[in-house]
């Protein structure tokens, strides 16, 4: 009977075949080089549990980690686990109330998407191949989608119980209300402005889904003996393997400028350093160092200095060594991971980076470039129907698109605005993008809505822009970033992936971004474990493709923007150079 179930699986004559090959290499470790060679007869591995877990973000926020666990060779193992990333839509003005109401919807959220996750995931792709990507992420689709359907069921079910209270309670119609609704017309704005769209709503226990997906992904390339974003291009592409591979470019944020500080300054959310594409990610990286550690010399300094006086800086700092400890301007490291500051007006801020650049041998324009996310949802008074750039300074979507135009014309070394408009306002980005399209990047953050809601009907639901920052976060999954950047691709759109403001010390976010060719990534600043391991990440990554001889040395290509709307590429191989100092 032995002999026969042996027979049956064709051992005799594979041990045979191992024994005959093995023996003119006399391995070191023999019983190990057996192991090998019978391992390729081995069963694929299956999926045989998921275990979900509430931990902490980078902010000490509630988050869910999601652990794959696979059968290999008849012994359940541990394969990978992924943390996600949270994204509040909460601004930093918000009230008390609002954030309190934040957290516990946050907390609600994470508790269900770990009960998804250790009961109906974990039975749903138990015995699936980890490697079926493209399979389990249409089985989570379908299962998130049946729970938007469960929740709406249950929501109309309570509104028409409302309904119904209210009649038998109060047989008046309440005309009254509707009629003072239209009657609002206190508003002091020149044109009336679009109204906000309302805030994508998030279904509780989103997370498990976009979570599950990426640690699948994760799980995947662990088996697959690949690295996860070499992973993510084989998905992209067919499973071909691309010849060679471009790092995104980083923009790295150097100060983050609070709205809410008493400085008057409001335009400014985040400066970002982006090094030139001449310098490997080591070089810039380094160079950006250099320029924060003497940005931080500089606002340690007490008072508003004049460039002159800040360009001298060292002989005043000789000059005064009693006189230590942060100035007004800085104040901390934000959860950004920078230095956190606030200035009375752009030019100030501008004009003291200059000075930091010029003081270290750099020039702005050439050895280092600016962008700016302005962030320009926070800025709008609906009563006024304009925006608040500074303190008490109010502007126009129109007049905005002109401060813009005068901004570049005036500091040409600042190549990418980020949200310089709020979505609603189009006709402005269409002005804004034909204005300055060719010469700086116009991205759209919060203007762009959820990966799951920009794809309709293979178009990208977005003002025109430049290019569109996508973050992983919620019921997003691994073939809906694949699937929409090339889409993106094939739209002239450059893709920017975004760490959220809740960022985690998992670093799968830079596999993504190079996997799906990313042309930017946006990780916030040099400081802070959870930031720092992704920069970590995308140097080893970097190491590893030059190594391999797979590097392809990236490209900054601005689009200019025709009349009717399209846009058409305009490849610089570098950048134009500055029009002055």
């Amino acid at each position: 009977e032995a002999a026969e179930y042996y027979r049956g699986q064709r051992v005799p004559e594979r041990m045979e075949e191992a024994l005959n090959a093995l023996f003119p290499l006399r391995p070191e470790d023999l019983y190990g080089e057996l192991a090998n060679y019978f391992s390729k007869y081995s069963k694929a591995p299956v999926i045989c549990k998921l275990v979900g877990r509430k931990v902490l973000n980078g902010v000490g926020q509630p988050t869910l980690e999601v652990e794959i666990y696979c059968k290999i060779k008849n012994c359940e193992k541990r394969i990978c686990s992924t943390v996600m990333s949270s994204h509040s839509q909460i601004p930093e003005n918000a009230l008390l109330e609002a954030i309190e109401a934040d957290e516990k919807e946050r907390n609600a959220s994470v508790n269900t998407a770990v009960e998804w996750v250790n009961l109906s995931l974990n039975t749903m792709l138990r015995d699936l191949k980890p490697t079926d990507q493209c399979q389990i992420d249409k089985m989570l689709g379908e299962y998130f989608t049946n729970k938007v359907e469960e929740k709406m069921k249950i929501q109309e079910e309570q509104e028409e119980a409302e309904a119904v209270t209210s009649r038998t309670s109060s047989p008046a119609p309440s005309v009254k209300k509707k009629e003072a609704k239209p009657g609002k017309k206190s508003s002091v704005a020149e044109k009336p402005v679009p109204p906000a769209e309302p805030a994508e709503p998030v279904l509780c226990g989103s997370l498990a889904i976009g979570g599950t997906s990426l640690a699948i992904a994760k799980a995947g390339a662990t088996i697959s003996h690949v690295p996860l974003y070499l992973y993510i291009a084989l998905l992209k592409h067919d499973q071909e393997s691309p010849e060679e591979m471009t790092l995104p470019l980083p923009m790295v944020t150097l100060l983050n400028c609070e709205k809410i500080s008493p400085t008057k300054l409001k335009l400014v959310k985040e400066v970002m350093l982006m090094p030139p594409v001449q310098l490997s990610l080591k070089q810039g990286i380094e160079r950006i160092l250099d320029i924060q550690k003497e940005m931080t010399r500089l606002l340690e300094f007490p008072g508003k200095m004049s460039i002159s006086q800040l360009g001298d800086s060292r002989k005043a700092k000789a000059q005064n060594p009693e006189k230590k400890g942060p100035s007004q301007f800085l104040k901390r490291i934000s959860h950004l991971g920078c230095l956190t500051t606030g200035y009375d007006d752009l030019e100030q801020l501008l004009l003291l980076m200059q000075a930091a650049c010029n003081n270290i041998g750099l020039k702005l324009g050439t050895d280092m470039y600016l962008a700016i996310n302005c962030a320009a949802h926070e800025l709008m008074d609906y009563d006024k129907g304009k925006y608040e750039i500074l303190t008490g300074t109010f502007k126009s979507p129109d007049e905005m698109v002109a401060m813009y135009v005068k901004l570049i014309d005036k500091f040409p070394f600042i190549i990418a605005l980020i949200d310089p408009l709020r979505k609603e306002d189009r006709q402005q980005w269409i002005n804004i993008c034909r204005a300055l399209g060719s010469k700086c990047y116009l991205i759209a953050e919060d203007a762009a809505t959820h990966i799951s809601k920009l794809k309709i009907d293979q178009n990208i639901n977005i003002p025109m822009c430049s290019g569109v920052i996508l973050k992983y976060i919620n019921q997003t999954k691994v073939s809906d970033l694949i699937e929409l950047t090339g889409i993106l691709d094939g739209q002239r759109h450059i893709t920017i992936l975004g760490s959220p403001d809740g960022e985690s010390s998992d670093d799968s976010l830079v596999d993504l971004a190079v996997g799906v060719g990313a042309r930017f990534i946006k990780l916030g600043g040099l400081s802070r474990g959870e930031r720092v391991t992704k920069y970590n990440r995308l140097l080893a990554i970097e190491e590893e493709l030059a190594k391999n001889r797979t590097l392809r040395e990236a490209k900054l290509e601005f689009i200019a923007f025709t009349e009717e709307s399209q846009p058409e590429d305009q490849l610089p191989d570098v950048l134009p150079p500055p029009k002055k100092d």
